[in-house]
């Protein structure tokens, strides 16, 4: 497997800059969500950059392959999430939607990067 370095990798760049909006989007959300939606939100946002890191820092293209699924999981869950916020009137959609489209890129990414380890 071809060694992949993490600051090398557009999908992981991306991801990290999601991570920076999210956190910027949750600072404006309700103190007592503090442990509910926003520490879950969080969590999310983080665990797809995460998990592609440790994904390309594993032996092989089977074990990079089940990370970027994780993260692929990841990113629907954030996704959902950040509909939530729309949906309980904690955000408006147009704050959302410029973060949905970068998740909905970053989605599409993971989908082609797993691919194109299979395929060689």
């Amino acid at each position: 497997m071809k060694a992949h370095r993490l600051q090398d990798l557009l999908i992981w760049k991306k991801s990290m800059m999601l991570v920076k909006d999210v956190y910027l989007i949750t600072e404006k959300l309700p103190t007592d969500e503090k442990f509910g939606l926003i520490s879950q939100i969080k969590r999310c946002a983080v665990s797809i950059p995460s998990n592609i890191a440790e994904g390309a820092g594993r032996n092989n293209v089977k074990e990079f392959y089940q990370f970027l699924g994780i993260a692929s999981g990841s990113c629907y869950e954030l996704e959902t999430q950040l509909i939530l916020l729309v949906e309980l009137n904690f955000e408006k959609e147009t704050e959302i939607a410029p973060l949905l489209n970068n998740l909905n890129e970053i989605q599409k990414m993971i989908y082609k990067f797993k691919t194109n380890l299979i395929n060689g």
